[in-house]
């Protein structure tokens, strides 16, 4: 099957992307009219997303395709534009964004933060077998298969991918033996589902006000954090030269090539420890210290707090900040080309499962912010570091402020420390209540 799009070259395919976000800025820049309104409404950053997401769907652009050889063989495709922009401009913009950070202010946040990240983790790991449960009794055809085929089996690689990661989700594979041949479905499940319930977070960033108001939200540690990087920005901030420019791109892509030359050793090292380890279920909790991922994005992170505490954090007045929120964005516009909107229609049984299922997550981290008057921000932050992982949950948590995309990372670090065992137990549960 050729379903190759128009533009495949990553260089024309960047440019469009580029084409797309200057147009959602140059659009969003207007003070009155329509798309003053519009933006009141629906975030830059949720656009920044969607309409790669429109490319692809009206066949432009793709990050996958399949092309017929010559010899009839059915040759597999991808853009390496996700690749690059999650290995080397997402951990640079932590890096950039994480310079001014001040690390006392981001632990007097308080507890709310862990306490959604956890009753994220339990939506999902209940949400499973709730959602298996309600989808067998109204069409239990949607749960069959035999053996490998089992869908419950693959249901447990989107448990592994929404508590922890992708290291977590092949551990899944791996730990349940679903059939590979039908993996592609899930992974595909799993970009849909996720990338929506992204896109419903990013949107409610521009209600935020209104929803913390329904909250009772208490979110004057947030504000407090978000006026002291403020006021520090404004006594540092200056004219950037081109020099500042040149220091601050060294130091984000000096620190990632660090973190990458660190992984290239730290991620090998601990594989060959784990494949020694004889217990199946301790194998398999600890693989996401194989990830070079984890450690990439882990590295990069320390590194920038640690600069935090040294005279470079003074790069936020040249305009560090910003510089990241560019990469960010690039990010997001990579991230919205892999969501071809009218697939959605072609795995449709699978696609409700994974939609009941978030919906549970969803309703359980509303009744708990609303119970503990937890901010929207914990709320969608603390989601996202679960279902997300670290490539967007600084996302997420930078669309409130640059400051805050470390909250992210720290909690995105915790997914992958529990994701493993988290997603067992909920896989689990799914193998008992399936018919």
């Amino acid at each position: 099957m050729d379903n190759a799009p128009l533009f495949t070259n990553d260089t024309i395919v960047f440019g469009l992307l580029m084409l797309a976000i200057g147009a959602i800025f140059y659009t969003s820049s207007f003070k009155t009219g329509f798309w003053s309104k519009f933006y009141k409404i629906v975030p830059a950053l949720f656009m920044a997303y969607m309409l790669p997401a429109l490319l692809t769907t009206v066949g432009l652009i793709s990050s996958e395709w399949e092309t017929v050889s010559d010899s009839g063989e059915i040759v597999e495709h991808s853009s390496n534009l996700y690749y690059v922009s999650s290995r080397f401009l997402l951990p640079a913009a932590l890096v950039l964004m994480t310079l001014s950070l001040d690390l006392k202010s981001v632990f007097n946040l308080g507890p709310k933060a862990l306490i959604m990240f956890f009753t994220g983790t339990v939506g999902i790991i209940i949400g499973g077998p709730i959602a298996v449960l309600i989808i067998a009794s109204v069409y239990p055809e949607a749960l069959g298969g035999v053996g490998p085929d089992e869908v419950w089996r693959g249901l447990a690689t989107l448990a592994g991918s929404w508590i922890g990661g992708g290291a977590n989700q092949t551990a899944m594979l791996e730990v349940y033996g679903y059939n590979q041949k039908l993996y592609g479905g899930m992974v595909f499940v799993d970009i849909v589902v996720a990338n929506i319930w992204m896109a419903i977070l990013l949107i409610g960033i521009g209600k935020k006000d209104r929803i913390n108001k329904w909250l009772k939200a208490d979110t004057s540690a947030i504000e407090k954090l978000k006026e002291k990087v403020s006021k520090f920005s404004a006594e540092v901030e200056k004219n950037p030269t081109l020099t500042d420019y040149m220091i601050m791109l060294a130091i984000g892509f000096g620190t990632v090539s660090f973190a990458h030359l660190a992984a290239s050793f730290l991620s090998p090292f601990f594989k060959e420890i784990i494949n020694g380890i004889a217990n199946l279920t301790v194998k398999n909790s600890l693989t996401f210290l194989g990830s070079s991922f984890f450690w990439m994005i882990s590295i990069s992170t320390v590194i920038a707090i640690i600069l935090s505490f040294t005279k470079a954090r003074n790069y936020e007045g040249a305009g560090a900040s910003k510089l990241g929120s560019v990469f960010i964005y690039i990010l997001v516009a990579s991230i919205g080309m892999k969501m071809d909107l009218t697939q959605i229609f072609d795995n449709m049984s699978l696609v409700v499962i994974g939609i009941v299922w978030m919906t549970i997550h969803a309703v359980l981290l509303i009744v708990v912010a609303k119970l503990i008057k937890a901010p929207y921000f914990f709320l969608a932050v603390g989601s996202q570091a679960n279902v997300g992982g670290a490539a967007s949950a600084p996302i997420v948590a930078s669309a409130f402020h640059p400051s805050l995309a470390t909250v992210g990372v720290l909690l995105a670090v915790f997914g992958y420390a529990v994701g493993t065992l988290g997603a067992i137990f909920c896989a689990e549960l799914m193998r008992i209540v399936s018919p």
